[in-house]
């Protein structure tokens, strides 16, 4: 890095940070493609039945994704988080050409394979570069920026398509804005992010308390084993937070994948399955704004066992309901349930973490996190198959009431309780406002030999 100091906080890498909100909105808009309309291209396009063949393209999305997450962790430590970035861009420039001219379900699979490298490359750095920018002050508050920026981006993409397909037919055209996307994601990356490994070579200079129990030496060297075995089951927050990604992700891709064809076999219109596809992450997106900013403030555990719960209730609305408003309904509920618990799962990972090896320990959390898209597109898909989708539904309902209860039962807070305040009477503040009004930005005169 070429510059003469270097600066945590938000205020003064907000240049930055804003263009990280916009390209890993592309990034969410790229996967939003896919959430109204392929599931139906398999019936329509391709003849398909079988729930489980359908959902095949979730499976082989979910795989790659998980996989691409635990490289893009240990290589954004050892490569830098740029490189990790363009690579991913990369990868993705084929997926709505592919979807567009595919000639068999095959090629729709192949594409999600690319979606899932993209996915998992480009997200994963942009939260691991917006954490390295913030500092540890407000991780919360930088986590739900981005999921906001993201999940807003996969709805209005999903109603974008929904909309496209009820008019020009399910493949082509609605796939067309994919390219500009997937362009525009590209050239903002390779022209205008800087590297930001130098900010989190600072937090660890800096790095002096810790909330998980193996932080108390900071200058600890972990290997990846050791952090692998951390993240996923050693530590109590960790894990906690590791199974709930999961499960969130199992729910996520079983309502993605199956309930598209579920409101289409109840004689729901096109435009409306759109409709309902896209407040489910509308209005997880929006809600992130305040939810990551809260977490700051109120703490982790909780938020994460309450989304958990408002999740399996919104999930058990679709079963029950038999009209648009319930199911409207049950969208809204998963949105308000999955807010609670994305940013919030993301700050908790983070707090844990040392500096040194946190990029590694989000890799291997979003390992776990979006192996559930895979598990619950497999679950989801064979008893749909054999009992039916209400049943798959009402399983994976009961499932995400379970996690949240060992949340409660296992997660210690990660907060520091020193952090822990009172809410503002306007909670704009949560947002517009550092959680301390005499907070500083943390400033480093870098040495010669760090130029």
């Amino acid at each position: 890095m070429s510059l003469n100091s270097i600066t945590l906080g938000l205020r003064a890498n907000w240049h930055q940070f804003t263009l990280l909100i916009v390209i890993n909105a592309f990034v969410g808009a790229m996967v939003g493609l896919e959430r109204t309309v392929v599931p139906l291209i398999a019936e329509d396009d391709f003849g398909l039945v079988s729930r489980s063949v359908i959902l095949s393209f979730l499976i082989s999305f979910g795989i790659v994704k998980a996989l691409s997450n635990l490289f893009a962790g240990r290589m954004s430590d050892r490569l830098g988080r740029k490189r990790i970035l363009v690579a991913g861009w990369l990868v993705g420039l084929p997926v709505p050409f592919l979807i567009i001219f595919a000639p068999s379900w095959g090629w729709i699979v192949f594409a999600n394979l690319l979606l899932g490298i993209n996915q998992g490359l480009c997200w994963s750095t942009t939260i691991v570069m917006k954490i390295d920018l913030v500092g540890p002050k407000r991780r919360g508050l930088a986590m739900g920026l981005n999921e906001f920026a993201g999940y807003l981006a996969v709805s209005l993409a999903a109603l974008l398509t929904g909309f496209l397909a009820a008019t020009y037919g399910l493949r082509q055209v609605p796939f067309y804005p994919g390219i500009a996307f997937a362009v525009t994601g590209l050239l903002l990356s390779v022209l205008f992010v800087r590297e930001t490994q130098p900010h989190a070579r600072l937090e660890a200079q800096l790095h002096t308390s810790s909330t998980g129990p193996n932080q108390q030496n900071p200058s600890t060297k972990l290997s990846f084993a050791q952090i692998f075995l951390l993240t996923s089951w050693k530590d109590r927050a960790l894990f906690a937070s590791s199974q709930a990604g999961m499960v969130n992700n199992i729910n996520d891709g079983m309502v993605w994948g199956l309930a598209p064809i579920f409101l289409a076999g109840a004689g729901l219109p096109l435009e409306e399955i759109g409709i309902i596809a896209a407040i489910y992450p509308g209005v997880w997106g929006i809600s992130q704004l305040l939810t990551g900013a809260l977490s700051d403030r109120l703490g982790r555990k909780w938020m994460i066992a309450g989304g958990m719960w408002i999740q399996a209730f919104g999930i058990s609305l679709f079963v029950v309901g038999r009209n648009f408003l319930p199911w409207v309904s049950g969208s809204v509920l998963l949105g308000i349930g999955t807010a609670l618990v994305y940013p919030t799962l993301l700050a908790a990972v983070s707090d844990v973490a040392h500096p040194e090896w946190r990029a590694s320990a989000v890799g291997v959390y979003r390992l776990w996190r979006d192996a559930g898209y895979a598990i619950g597109a497999l679950l989801s898909g064979i008893l749909a198959d054999v009992l039916g989708i209400p049943f798959a539904m009402l399983v994976i309902a009961a499932l995400t009431f379970l996690s949240g209860g060992i949340v409660a039962t296992v997660m210690y807070e990660t907060l520091p309780a020193r952090q822990i305040t009172a809410l503002p009477q306007n909670p704009i503040e949560l947002i517009i406002h550092p959680k301390d009004p005499n907070e500083t930005d943390i400033k480093y005169q870098m040495t010669e030999v760090e130029k």
